[in-house]
């Protein structure tokens, strides 16, 4: 891996040198199934007389054709990049190579259906890996015209950025698509998705009276679980909506989505070729937290057709604000133009959490980070990137004002279309839009790192008037910054045994305090919440009395955005060490069978979930842990039938159940021993309950093969892998290890699942045994494996159950002897930052 690395100093210098024209990509993929064949010319300018390179990670170069010369590939390549010396003013290189198929979820993936022996592929190209299939100058600011001819089996769908073409026999069953040119657009967004897919097809009206043809894509196995009318609903719902907030026409030639195998993220903003996971592909039954979230993925995806696409970053400093617009964007579309109005509640439970979560850890940045190099990136792909920057997007909207905001967006994409940018280039525009000096607002919103805490200093007199009120902000000592906040501050009442807002003020919060005179003569509400409407970055504490409502009556908030964010600050609180975390527990346990909305629900469940398990103290944990599973089968026996809350509580009943009582239960629910009304056990259910019976050491390997083959799918081996990865022995765990550490043959997909399972043990002291050959494995996995495979080793088998300080010495040691590679010891580092997070918050627990 450290040799396909990149440096943002070599892109400038080879951006100083060069300017690219255009690609013509010529892929067979008839070639075998390990390897393809890729021809590539290259036309561009450059500095007569100068040296350069281009990327091609490569199986083999066959021949290097620079300017009609020939050379030798023993010479000017090393698998990884081709040495260019000599560059006229104008040059044309041709390159003939072979290229390897992945199964990590890089470059061009091959996956083949278990259920029919079909094969399918996609491209994965962000951050580096398109040079995995041609070769090109891979960095975001050197953009071109590509022009992709691609031979398959004929039966196929070949899909590209550009409109898919009539394709022409090419002999032995197979044909050859040529695609008209794309735009101008940057390598890291080209795609190539071909296979056997199953389509269905449509077209929408573009602003500008352009016919959109539109596509749907998924594998034949899965077709009928699509559910493509309300798909493109939401597509015509997100188009109408950018088009006239964005004041600009969509920019592309026409838009295909496709629901692919084995996918590492949620989505890919590919240009007209938009890839998703199939877990969007719903077989069985979902939460509405992840319908929601599909219903926002799809928008955040067409948000970057504009933001990201048509407007590109430089360089991968500017990666936030590419990813922080479509989260912002997307969640507003969702809220604004989709039935799931509650949009920005479900913003402040999942989002704001995790950046809250991330920006306290000590691998915290600025939201403009600095990225030497693509290892850089890689590892910023992270809660700061897209959410703490989507949650600044924001707190910036409210500081400037919804319309000024927009406007200035709409300058942007007219001054900027087909370009690249930096994050200056959108705040001037915002600047002329707003009439606001956003330079300081910048420096201190952008370019530190860390959260505030702001609490409300109330002073009242014998009636009950506010005499005094003020907002008090903190920093932490080690990112001391005090910022500006835009935010409302809200009074809530009882009134008929709910707690309604009664007032609202919306002010500037500046300094360590802020006085705020509006509200000195008001009665005092029974609760003052802070950051109402969750404008504002920044965790938030209630004032003692209103705490005390709140634990009374946080079911009775008539908001879900005021009682998430009450949910929110209690459960700042608990991981700040501040309350005892079996108080939370008891909050939760108390409060959440009202919740309604599905994701707040989710991420609660979650959290208390982890609170039990991670945060009590160890000579409480069983116990807690076995009240909390009580608790949620009670509250699945006690909710709606068919509900998703109902749902809900099953599914975290299951991942908690260690009692023979409750394993019992587990295992009555997935014969069909005992039934809840409206709760049908499907396929993906069952395997749940399957993994809980087998963690308990109630199933095992008999049950999970015969799972397997009434499920011959590859949800049904993943799910499969994971059981057998929780088998509660050490020949179980061990076996788990060695499938993902002693041989590199496990797809992406696999070696997630496999490591959550691993981890999964009601007795840690299983996992013991593997932290000395977790820190021994470290430095070879991270020089062997791609980054996908790499990063997912190095967090999913890091033997975090333990939250011990045995587990934090050794972590320790290890980083003491291993001062490089950056990009490994942070992800180490912020392993170490959960167990310790850990050990503080159990010490409160035993106050």
């Amino acid at each position: 891996m450290p040799g396909e690395n990149l440096t943002r100093i070599e892109a400038q210098e080879r951006k100083a040198l060069v300017s690219v024209t255009s690609y013509d990509v010529t892929l067979d993929l008839t070639t075998g199934s390990t390897t393809f064949a890729s021809t590539t010319t290259v036309a561009f300018s450059a500095v007569a007389g100068s040296s350069t390179f281009i990327d091609a990670i490569t199986e083999s170069v066959h021949s290097v054709t620079l300017n009609g010369a020939e050379l030798d590939p023993a010479v000017v390549t090393d698998g990884i990049r081709i040495q260019l010396d000599g560059l006229a003013a104008e040059n044309v290189l041709t390159v003939v190579a072979d290229a390897a198929y992945t199964n990590t979820g890089e470059g061009l993936h091959r996956f083949v259906d278990p259920v029919d022996n079909e094969v399918y592929l996609y491209s994965q190209f962000e951050v580096p890996d398109s040079r995995r299939v041609f070769a090109v100058f891979e960095q975001p600011d050197l953009k071109a015209v590509f022009n992709f001819t691609v031979t398959a089996p004929g039966a196929w769908e070949v899909i590209s950025n550009s409109a898919t073409p009539e394709p022409t026999d090419a002999g032995n069953g197979n044909k050859t698509w040529a695609f008209p040119p794309t735009h101008t657009i940057s390598s890291y967004i080209t795609a190539l998705v071909a296979g056997p897919y199953a389509v269905v097809r449509s077209e929408l009206t573009s602003s500008d009276g352009r016919v959109i043809p539109l596509g749907l894509f998924s594998r034949k196995s899965l077709f009928e679980y699509l559910d493509a009318d309300y798909i493109f609903e939401k597509t015509r719902q997100g188009f109408a909506y950018f088009e006239e907030k964005f004041d600009f026409p969509y920019p592309f030639d026409k838009y295909d989505q496709m629901f692919v195998p084995e996918f590492n993220a949620g989505a890919m903003e590919n240009a007209g070729a938009v890839t998703f996971t199939e877990t969007y592909v719903f077989r069985s039954k979902v939460t509405d937290a992840i319908k929601e979230r599909r219903v926002v993925t799809i928008l955040h995806e067409l948000a970057h057709m504009w933001f990201g696409d048509l407007v590109t970053m430089k360089w991968w400093n500017d990666l936030w604000l590419n990813e922080s617009f479509a989260e912002w964007a997307s969640t507003i579309a969702t809220a604004e133009a989709t039935e799931w109005t509650e949009a920005w509640t479900t913003f402040a439970a999942m989002e704001k959490s995790w950046a809250y979560r991330q920006d306290q850890l000590p691998s915290t940045h600025p939201v403009v980070a600095t990225i030497t190099d693509l290892e850089d990136v890689q590892v910023n792909f992270d809660g700061i990137t897209y959410a703490k920057g989507g949650s600044v997007l924001k707190q910036l909207v409210a500081w400037v004002g919804i319309d000024a905001f927009f406007t200035g967006v709409a300058s942007y994409f007219k001054k900027h279309a087909w370009g690249n940018t930096e994050l200056s280039d959108l705040l001037v525009e915002l600047e002329a839009a707003s009439g606001r000096d956003l330079s300081d607002w910048a420096a201190l919103w952008l370019e530190t790192a860390g959260v505030n805490t702001l609490r409300p200093q109330i002073e009242v007199d014998e009636a009950g008037v506010i005499t005094a009120f003020a907002v008090l902000q903190t920093a932490t000592e080690d990112y001391p910054t005090i910022r500006p906040h835009r935010l409302a501050i809200g009074f809530y009442d009882l009134v008929d045994g709910a707690l309604v807002r009664t007032h609202r003020v919306e002010l500037d919060v500046d300094g360590a305090q802020t006085d705020v005179p509006e509200l000195v003569g008001r009665s005092r509400a029974d609760l003052i919440l802070l950051n109402d409407d969750d404008l504002a970055y920044a965790k938030v504490r209630l004032d003692p009395s209103s705490h005390a409502v709140a634990l009374e009556h946080l079911a009775a908030i008539a908001s879900p955005l005021a009682r998430s964010l009450v949910w929110g600050s209690v459960w700042d609180a608990t991981r700040d060490a501040e309350t005892s975390p079996r108080d939370f527990v008891k909050l939760v346990l108390g409060n959440i069978a009202t919740e309604t909305e599905s994701t707040t629900l989710r991420t609660v469940l979650g959290q208390v979930s982890l609170t039990a398990q991670y945060y009590v103290a160890p000579e409480h944990r069983d116990a807690t842990v076995a009240a909390v599973g009580d608790a949620l089968w009670a509250l699945a026996q006690g909710a709606e039938a068919g509900s998703d809350a109902q749902f809900q509580f099953v599914k975290f009943f299951a991942s908690v159940a260690e009692t023979p009582a409750q394993l019992a239960a587990v295992s009555g629910l997935r014969t069909g021993s005992f039934a809840l009304p409206g709760l049908d056990i499907d396929t993906d259910l069952s395997w749940e309950l399957l993994a809980a019976l087998v963690a308990g050491g109630e199933a095992g390997e008999a049950e999970i093969a015969s799972a397997l083959a009434a499920d011959n799918t590859a949800t049904g081996a993943q799910s499969a892998a994971n059981a057998r990865a929780a088998i509660p022995t050490i020949e179980g765990k061990q076996a788990a290890w060695a499938s993902l550490i002693d041989v590199d043959t496990a797809p992406n997909t696999i070696v997630r699942v496999t490591a959550a399972g691993f981890l999964r043990a009601h007795d840690t002291s299983l996992l013991e045994p593997f932290v000395g050959q977790y820190f021994a494995v470290l430095q070879k996995v991270w020089a062997e494996r791609s980054y996908s495979i790499a990063e997912k080793l190095i967090v999913g088998l890091y033997p975090s159950p333990l939250s011990n300080q045995a587990l934090v010495d050794a972590t320790r040691a290890w980083l003491d002897a291993n001062p490089e590679p950056a990009a490994l010891r942070r992800l180490v580092v912020e392993n170490l930052a959960g167990v310790e997070r850990s050990l503080r918050v159990q010490a409160r627990d035993k106050d």
